[in-house]
């Protein structure tokens, strides 16, 4: 974190400057509002599920591969170390990334675009409005409110969040969200970091998952010219090394590259822009924390690799549908009976509507109970 030798830039967001919280809480004063943000998001169980839910590859294929929970944490550090660069507020910027996928459902992406499907006419489901329906009213672990009563400019940031793979208006915000977006069209410079961060995160992670199960090898990889000119070094010295053992430090070095690239992008968009506080950065039409147009390119081309031999990846794909189906049965069944639901969220239907509360069911699960809960309702009973 910045020390006193690096103060925050005038368009950062302070500590003293946040909008506050939604309901006043004077104990909470002793510490800064976004260390308590972090603390609550830490100890939320919605936090700790991610463990258990997909990033790419579902976690029964091995124990290797990034969850949501381990995504998480590399977006927190690639967010909390380019806010540094920058001179913001690396403790925001690092809760914001600790909070952006705590609406994700199970099964990654799959899971999601099977509760949109679902959802269709009833209120949509997209990752980023559900993740501040977690932190504003599924999470209620204080008798004195509900959710987590979060900061302003947390809240507003998970709503603002995007990425390639967010579909933004898919799911309309929740009414009371309305101030988060009446502010303007941008997050703050903490919150468009955390959306980078996310890229940077997925794009270095995927590649290693993909080497690891094997979708990936060196001769395919080498199709990107980031991948070419981030490994020239470390296979000159090690020509005959296994891709298994340099793989790391390629990877560090396209790390250090996107940071040193989108802190100089940046500043100069900063610059140009004229920004001289928060709201000016909130009013501003396009994102200021970016790559230059050679990086972008480049990454482009990187994603492109990775969309045909990962995210294409046969047992990818098999998994997907797989996870689609389980889902849909599961809905469909909740829907034909909300009873077969814990009765603290069939209570909520003749509230809510039993679309949106089994919505929020099924989003909150993990993969393995959503496996399980299926064979509880489907499987056929074994009488003895």
């Amino acid at each position: 974190m910045q020390g006193p030798s690096s103060p925050l830039a005038t368009h950062a967001v302070t500590e003293s400057a946040s909008r506050g919280r939604v309901f006043p809480e004077p104990g909470a004063a002793s510490q800064p509002p976004f260390e308590t943000d972090r603390d609550r998001i830490l100890n939320s169980m919605s936090f700790r599920r991610l463990r258990h839910k997909t990033q790419v590859f579902v976690t029964d294929l091995g124990d290797h591969f990034r969850t949501r929970l381990t995504h998480t944490l590399e977006v927190q550090i690639q967010a909390e170390r380019l806010a540094g660069l920058l001179n913001l507020n690396d403790r925001l910027a690092g809760a914001i990334a600790m909070a952006h996928d705590l609406g994700h459902p199970p099964f990654g992406h799959a899971g999601e675009e099977a509760l949109a499907e679902l959802m269709n006419g009833h209120g949509g489901f997209e990752h980023n409005v559900q993740s501040l329906r977690v932190v504003d009213y599924l999470e209620h672990p204080y008798p004195d409110f509900r959710g987590l009563n979060l900061s302003f400019e947390l809240r507003e940031s998970l709503i603002k969040h995007r990425t390639r793979y967010d579909k933004p208006g898919a799911a309309p915000p929740d009414p009371t969200a309305k101030d988060l977006l009446d502010t303007g069209p941008q997050p703050p410079l903490e919150g468009q970091v955390a959306n980078l961060a996310d890229a940077i995160a997925y794009t270095l992670h995927d590649i290693e998952d993909g080497l690891v199960e094997g979708a990936l090898n060196e001769s395919t990889i080498n199709a990107s010219r980031l991948w070419r000119e981030a490994s020239s070094e470390t296979r000159t010295r090690h020509p005959q090394a296994p891709i298994e053992a340099i793989r790391r430090p390629i990877l560090d070095e396209i790390a250090r590259r996107l940071h040193e690239d989108a802190t100089n992008e940046s500043n100069q968009r900063i610059r140009a822009a004229d920004v001289k506080s928060v709201d000016d950065v909130r009013r501003t039409p396009d994102d200021l924390v970016g790559f230059s147009g050679d990086m972008q390119a480049a990454i482009d081309e990187l994603q492109g690799v990775l969309l045909q031999a990962v995210y294409r990846n046969h047992r990818v794909i098999r998994m997907d549908a797989k996870a689609k189906h389980l889902i849909r049965d599961l809905f469909e069944a909740y829907l034909g009976q909300p009873e077969l639901m814990p009765q603290r969220y069939s209570a909520r239907v003749r509230e809510q509507g039993v679309h949106r509360v089994i919505c929020d069911y099924i989003a909150g699960m993990t993969d393995r109970f959503c496996q399980e809960e299926h064979r509880q309702l489907f499987a056929p009973f074994h009488l003895g």
